[in-house]
């Protein structure tokens, strides 16, 4: 490597490439059920208001260590104000324990995520 340039890692999931970290990539499946969950929209907005809103995938948290993020398998659709924007209580990045209260734990919201995903998959068959 040329003096003065310096390698750049992406940390992300704990996959070590030559003493760093990189983020792993979606699979096909990974892929397939984020699909899936893009068709069920916005689990909180779906249960607790009755309507469909695009959503961003949020990682789940519970049992994972700072600043990692969980297997691609567990995560909820969240629409951006639950996710991210809407501020303390109303997003989930913004006051956790609050937002737990209000509308369910992670893995509350995973087991009705999975809940919906076989939901689909029945329909289809």
């Amino acid at each position: 490597m040329p003096a003065g340039k310096q390698k750049i890692c992406i940390t992300g999931s704990l996959r070590p490439v030559r003493g760093c970290f990189v983020k792993k990539r979606a699979s096909k499946a990974d892929k397939i059920h984020y699909e899936k969950l893009v068709e069920i929209g916005c689990i909180v907005c779906k249960l607790h208001l009755g309507v469909y809103t695009v959503p961003e995938m949020h990682h789940i948290r519970t049992g994972c260590g700072m600043g990692q993020r969980s297997d691609n398998s567990r995560v909820i659709p969240l629409c951006p104000a639950h996710h991210r924007t809407g501020g303390f209580g109303v997003a989930i990045h913004a006051g956790q324990k609050t937002w737990e209260g209000k509308y369910g734990t992670e893995l509350e919201l995973l087991d009705q995520v999975t809940a919906e995903v076989k939901v689909l998959r029945l329909c289809r068959v």
